[in-house]
C-alpha cells in the first residue's frame, strides 16, 4: 500500500515545526526583498514615503542582514526554540517601534509613509504571531 503525505494548509497549521519553519522562511524572504528595495530605491522612496535616503539605506541594510539571520534560524532540521523566540521578539519590537515612529513623527514620514509603515508593522506582527503559533505547537 502506498501512502502519500499531502501538503495542505490545514496540515501546515496543524504541524508546529513545519509552520514555524515556513513562517520563518516567509519572513526571511519578504524581509529580504523589502530590505533590497530600501537599498535600491532609497531616492524614489524619499519622494514617495518621505523617508530620507540615508535612513532608508540603513533600514535596508539592517533588513537584509536580519533576513539572512532569520533564514539561518530556519535551517536546522529542528528549529532551536531560543533562536525562534529571539526572532519573534525582534518582530514584535519592530512592529512596536514602527508604530512609535509614526505616532511620534520620528522618521518625518508623509501620509503615504505613515500608512506604509503601519501596514509593514502589521505584516511583521503577523509573522510573529505565525511563528509563535508554530513554536507553541512544536512542544
Amino acid at each position: 500500500m502506498t501512502t502519500h503525505r499531502s501538503i495542505s494548509t490545514a496540515g501546515l497549521f496543524a504541524d508546529g515545526p513545519r509552520l514555524l519553519k515556513a513562517a520563518l522562511r516567509l519572513d526571511s524572504v519578504i524581509t529580504g526583498v523589502n530590505g533590497l528595495a530600501y537599498l535600491a530605491l532609497a531616492g524614489p522612496l524619499e519622494d514617495l514615503l518621505g523617508l530620507h535616503a540615508g535612513p532608508a539605506r540603513a533600514i535596508g541594510a539592517f533588513l537584509v542582514a536580519y533576513a539572512l539571520a532569520v533564514w539561518a534560524v530556519s535551517m536546522p532540521a529542528r528549529v532551536r526554540r531560543l533562536a525562534a523566540t529571539a526572532v519573534i521578539e525582534m518582530n514584535v519590537l519592530w512592529a512596536v517601534l514602527s508604530a512609535l515612529a509614526v505616532i511620534t513623527g520620528w522618521l518625518d514620514l508623509n501620509a503615504a509613509g505613515a500608512v506604509w509603515t503601519v501596514l509593514q508593522a502589521a505584516v511583521v506582527a503577523g509573522f510573529a504571531a505565525l511563528q509563535y503559533t508554530g513554536l507553541r505547537r512544536s512542544r
